[in-house]
């Protein structure tokens, strides 16, 4: 009779959902605390708990380790260490769960920036009216920094409301800018997003030079990774009304503490990494591991590998 293969959950709540390998794969949980000692024995490695850095951690040690790795999350920066990048263990991501979700979330930030949307909600608290003008925001420009499936949709949905999107990419291609166009789509744009996975050449891009190359009128948003924006350069440029409003999704330490001073910063508006996050949503992550799991177990190819070197799937 052939041994199950073992399929190794690092466990966060909700637990996912996984009775469709029931009699197909013998499922071990663990936690970050017993990753490593259980490493060994997985066939494939299932991170369920994708805010954890324990992978990175557990992975360099002795012992045979998974074949196969799978993140519920669109990045995999969380998880790449050098051992894990120089193995041949492929690895996978959830790309295709988010993409709509966060080109939603990113279009109500740009509406509710342009409409003045916080102010109104404060001055409702405070029981004053006041009269003002907002922006329009058809006829406006967009730059998505970052080309993947969430980069494209947020610029299709910004599309739909009469926003001009330029999408840029880490390399030009028909429809796509390279990284050489940014500051003169920067000078031009009235929102600027980040969707761009973390890699070393996206580190601390949206520093001072690119706040400072905005216009005074253009708000940005991150929705990509928190370590993209050199966060005390974001404050500065918000204090200095070198741009007028800033929404970060994502930070650099999540959570916020909640005596860090971005929560007062004049003109950002916070949000606890949610923009991805549906009704619904971790039921499609599981429903996605299951289906990529069959394929597995058929021997057939994997969607969703991500090259290891450039941190992200690649081709499209």
């Amino acid at each position: 009779m052939t041994a199950l293969p073992t399929l190794l959950v690092l466990d966060a709540e909700p637990p996912p959902r996984l009775g469709r390998l029931t009699g197909r794969a013998r499922v071990v949980h663990t936690d970050e605390a017993g990753l490593a000692g259980r490493l060994p024995e997985a066939d494939v490695l299932l991170v369920w708990d994708f805010t954890s850095h324990a992978v990175r951690s557990a992975w360099p040690g002795a012992g045979p380790r998974p074949g196969w790795v799978h993140t519920a999350s669109a990045g995999v920066d969380h998880l790449m260490c050098p051992e894990l990048a120089a193995s041949d263990t492929v690895v996978t991501n959830a790309r295709g769960i988010f993409d709509a979700p966060i080109a939603e979330y990113v279009a109500a930030l740009v509406l509710a920036m342009a409409k003045d949307l916080p102010r109104t909600w404060q001055l409702q608290r405070e029981r004053e009216w006041r009269h003002r003008e907002s922006r329009r925001v058809a006829g406006t420009r967009a730059v998505v920094v970052g080309s993947g499936p969430i980069g494209r949709e947020i610029a299709r949905t910004l599309k739909a409301l009469g926003v001009t999107a330029a999408v840029v990419g880490r390399v030009p291609r028909t429809g796509i800018h390279g990284p050489d166009d940014l500051d003169r789509l920067l000078a031009r744009a009235d929102w600027v997003i980040a969707a761009a996975p973390l890699t070393e050449r996206t580190h601390g891009m949206f520093d001072r030079h690119r706040f400072g190359v905005m216009q005074p009128s253009a708000c940005f948003v991150n929705v990509g990774r928190g370590q993209l924006v050199v966060e005390d350069a974001l404050v500065q440029a918000l204090e200095r009304r070198w741009i007028a409003g800033a929404a970060l999704d994502v930070l650099t330490t999540e959570p916020l503490a909640a005596d860090s001073p971005l929560w007062r910063v004049p003109g950002l508006l916070v949000s606890p990494h949610m923009s991805g996050d549906t009704v619904g949503w971790r039921d499609e992550l599981g429903a996605q591991f299951v289906e990529l799991f069959e394929r597995w177990a058929a021997g057939r190819p994997l969607r969703n590998v991500v090259d290891k070197q450039r941190g992200y799937v690649p081709g499209h």
